[in-house]
Parts: structure tokens; C-alpha cells; sequence
């Protein structure tokens, strides 16, 4: 399915004459936000204000012949702000609660996946657009990205996961995913209520997290293990202490008493990186009586495998393959 976004697809004649309107527009907003000294991903209500104004302004100067007029004066306020304080081409995306996952294999090739199946949509992008747009994902992130580090996990601040790979990894362009957190449950009931869990196995799950068992949550790519890990941990008693450890935070816990850890790049030296091994290690000595490892992988599964065995109630999730008994994990943890 082509989905349409007009604003941002090819145009020529008047639509061209449309696009410049729109560009000086976007140049004005932003030299006022640099004027005035705004950050545009924390001062959202003050860009808005100011995106209003200008445009205003602008439709004044249009009536005088001074300025291009914009033909689509109803939506430019709109589309202003995303430009200059959201994420471009892609913020109706990030904003439509049907799309769970937004990529792009080059700049003319912008995919998104609405309900489990992937849409083709018409966004065009420069390279250099779309160097740009991941620079701005990554500001809020403290990540980074270049030659020496060609990947890069990071979180967006509503909590989407942003993942891009770059050439010579990748074969010509940049590669960029965005996993959107869509939450439609938060209890172990809303799960039921979807048709997802029968309330024989919610009532079994609710039982092994007030009994503190271990519990391994594992599945494939967008199979929900992060919803389910959310759901588990709203039954952790108030009086609790939960320690969570991720690779970037994702888990969003309705708890009273939580502490996040998140693992760090190395700086540009190669030096100061955290690895998920070193969270599992520094986690047990927070006093936890809940521990959350995020992902198993590598190395930490020896780490928690000695977790396990101090007798520590944890949650793990991964995605390894369906299904991964305990005993499976011993060649993870001989060859850490």
C-alpha cells in the first residue's frame, strides 16, 4: 500500500512555487529560535507560539506580494513545527497510533508497518536530509555515530527506539529503524482482555511474580516481549525493589521504588563504554529484591546465571529464538 503525504512527495510548477514558500518560512522560524535562544525539543509550547506567529506574519506579507504565498496555509503551521521542533517528513508517523514501525532502506525508499504488515509511502528524502534528521534523533540521546562506530541504539524521547546503521556496513545508504513503544497493555488483565493471554495463564503468571520465581520472557522481533515484561512487573508488590538494566531504556514501570541502568558507547578515544555485563554486576550490589535485565545476549548470562543462583527473583528478556530453557543458556555462559 502507497500511503500519501503530499506535503513532502515531488511537485512542479505552482507546488514547486509552494515548496520555496515553504522553505523561506521554515529559514524564518529557525532564525528566530536561534534568536531567542529556544531548544526546540524542550521548549515545545514556546516553538509552537512562535511557528504561529511567523506564520501569521508571513500570510500578511503574502497579501502585500512581498513573500510566495502558501496555497496550504491551513496545515503549513503544522508542518512548520514538525520541520523545525519534530522530526520532518516522518513526525505524522511517529504521531499515528496504527504505526508500529518506521525504516528506511534509502532515501526514496521509506517504509512503514501498520498492524504487522509494511506500507511503501511517497516521503522523499535527500541524503543529507536524512543525515540530518538522525543527527537530530541523537542530540537528545548523548549517542553517537560515525566510521569508528557505524551503529547506534538510542531511545527518542517518547520513548521510540531509533537504530541506524552506516556505510561501509551498509552496502550504499544509511539504514534507519524506528521501533515505536505502542502500549495497549499494562496489566497482566489487559492482556487478557486483548485476547492474548487466556485467564488461566495471567492468573499463573500473577502467582509466579508474587512467588518471586525467575521468569524468561523470549520471542522474535515484535512479538511483544517488552509489552509483557511491563505487564509482569505491575505486580511487583509497592514495597519492592526493583533494579532494571537495559540496553537502552524501553520498560516502563508503574512501581514505586525503580532504578534504571542503561549501557553507554565508548567515547571517541575507545574508552568509558558500560556494557550490559557490567550493569548486571554493578546491579546486584543496589539492593534489589526484583532485578530486570533488559536483554541476554552475550556475556551477561553468566553473570546472571550467578544471580539466579544467589537466589535474586529476575526477569530477562530476549530474543533469541521461542523458546530457551535455563540449561540452554550454560555454552552463553562457557564461552563468557
Amino acid at each position: 500500500m502507497l500511503l500519501n503525504y503530499t506535503l513532502y512527495g515531488h511537485r512542479e510548477g505552482a507546488g514547486a512555487v509552494w515548496l520555496d514558500a515553504f522553505a523561506l518560512l521554515e529559514d524564518e522560524v529557525r532564525e528566530l529560535i536561534r534568536r531567542k535562544g529556544l531548544d526546540p525539543l524542550r521548549q515545545g509550547t514556546e516553538v509552537r507560539a512562535l511557528v504561529d506567529a511567523a506564520v501569521n506574519d508571513y500570510g500578511e506579507r503574502a497579501l502585500l506580494g512581498a513573500v510566495p504565498a502558501l496555497a496550504q496555509s491551513d496545515d503549513v503551521g503544522r508542518h512548520v513545527f514538525n520541520a523545525v521542533a519534530g522530526f520532518g517528513a516522518l513526525q505524522p508517523f511517529l504521531d499515528d497510533p496504527d504505526i508500529e514501525e518506521i525504516w528506511l532502506n534509502a532515501p526514496d525508499q521509506v517504509f512503514v508497518a501498520r498492524h504487522g504488515e509494511s506500507e511503501l509511502t511517497d516521503v522523499v528524502f535527500t541524503p543529507q536530509q536524512v543525515r540530518d534528521l538522525v543527527e537530530r534523533m541523537l542530540k537528545s540521546s548523548g549517542r553517537r555515530l560515525d566510521l569508528s562506530s557505524p551503529f547506534v541504539d538510542a531511545a527518542l524521547p517518547d520513548g521510540s527506539r531509533l537504530h541506524v546503521v552506516i556505510p561501509d556496513i551498509t552496502q550504499s545508504h544509511w539504514a534507519v529503524n524506528i521501533r515505536k513503544f505502542v502500549a495497549r497493555a499494562s496489566r497482566l488483565d489487559h492482556l487478557v482482555e486483548l485476547g492474548s493471554l487466556t485467564p488461566q495463564a495471567a492468573r499463573f503468571l500473577g502467582a509466579a511474580v508474587s512467588s518471586g520465581l525467575n521468569i524468561l520472557v523470549s520471542g522474535a522481533t515484535q512479538a511483544g516481549k517488552t509489552t509483557m515484561l511491563n505487564c509482569l512487573a505491575a505486580g511487583i508488590g509497592s514495597r519492592e525493589r526493583v533494579v532494571t538494566v537495559e540496553e537502552i531504556f524501553e520498560l516502563r514501570l508503574p512501581l514505586r521504588d525503580v532504578v534504571g541502568l542503561q549501557c553507554r558507547q565508548p567515547n571517541l578515544e575507545g574508552h568509558g563504554e558500560i556494557p550490559l555485563r557490567r550493569l548486571v554486576k554493578e546491579a546486584l550490589r543496589m539492593r534489589p529484591d526484583r532485578l530486570i535485565v533488559g536483554e541476554v545476549r552475550e556475556a551477561e548470562s553468566l553473570d546472571m546465571l550467578i544471580a539466579l543462583n544467589s537466589g535474586l527473583p529476575d526477569y530477562r528478556k530476549h530474543a533469541i529464538r521461542p523458546s530457551l530453557s535455563p540449561w540452554e543458556l550454560e555454552p552463553l555462559s562457557t564461552a563468557a
